[in-house]
């Protein structure tokens, strides 16, 4: 379990991220047209996991921009942007900003990317949603660069993922 704050207050997560050096465990979820997406299906892509509570929150919605400007430039490089936000407010968001170089996907139907990668808030204002961490993920399914944002409403850092992309 990791402890992180959201203004200062402390909340829990269900477990802890996986391990720089491991696999990245397979997940399955929601795209904005609802089909379903899967790891396997971005075999042989550097990844950008950004994930986060909603994109409905000035935070989130910063880190979805940010990284549409900035990781997506990258060669070979997929952004994805994971939370429990329901595909239509998420397509609603990218389409609103004209962000299309991130590709949003939702844990929203049975909640076992959370529980896999051991991010679900147990407790607190934002218990069962997603908390905000990056994971990057190499061409090889490796995972390269994990960080759990310690305070909720802080934004992720950003020079770090990057750099762990071009490794």
């Amino acid at each position: 379990m990791a402890t992180v704050t959201l203004k200062g207050n402390e909340i829990h997560t269900s477990g802890e991220l996986p391990k720089v050096g491991t696999a990245a465990p397979e997940f399955s979820l929601v795209k904005t047209d609802l089909s379903t997406a899967s790891l396997s299906d971005f075999k042989g892509s550097k990844l950008v996991l950004n994930i986060f509570p909603s994109v409905d929150t000035g935070t989130c919605a910063a880190s979805v921009r940010a990284f549409n400007k900035e990781a997506s430039a990258l060669n070979n490089t997929k952004v994805l942007c994971i939370s429990r936000d329901l595909p239509f407010a998420m397509a609603r968001f990218c389409g609103a900003e004209g962000l299309d170089n991130v590709i949003n996907l939702s844990d929203f139907k049975n909640h076992e990317f959370g529980k896999t990668y051991g991010l679900d808030f147990i407790d607190g204002p934002l218990e069962g949603l997603l908390s905000r961490v990056v994971i990057v993920v190499n061409e090889n399914g490796e995972i390269t660069h994990t960080e759990q944002i310690a305070e909720t409403a802080d934004e992720p850092n950003y020079a770090a993922a990057l750099k762990a992309l071009e490794a």
